[in-house]
């Protein structure tokens, strides 16, 4: 059973949009993420356009991957090191902290995941 930040069970970030590396709703993530899509994240305009300008359009649907689109408020699995990016940038996102993965926590301390909290 994956475990969330706050070491209990890692729930759903988003059916609709079906988010996750396993495309299961869920930020867990393993060996096979290069990714580590482990954050779930509150879609923001500023971050979707920081993401934009980063090279991962997250705004304009794929039908050929079934990817949607986002928009601000959606709920999505990103990765680790661009919510970092973004948070430098004065960008990041809200998370909601029972959705993200517990790995996170090596790489972004405690406190400013709470300070980010949805």
């Amino acid at each position: 059973m994956a475990r969330n930040i706050l070491g209990t069970e890692l729930i759903e970030c988003s059916f609709d949009p079906m988010t996750g590396f396993y495309r299961n709703g869920k930020c867990d993530t393993c060996g096979d993420d290069a990714g580590q899509h482990s954050i779930c994240a509150q879609m923001t305009e500023p971050f979707l356009e920081f993401s934009a300008s980063r090279g991962n359009d997250l705004i304009t649907p794929m039908p050929d991957y079934k990817f949607p689109g986002l928009k601000a408020g959606d709920f999505w699995c990103i990765c680790l090191g661009r919510w970092i990016e973004a948070h430098e940038a004065g960008v990041a996102p809200k998370i909601k902290l029972e959705a993200t993965h517990a790995s996170v926590s090596e790489f972004v301390d405690m406190e400013t995941l709470k300070d980010f909290a949805v």
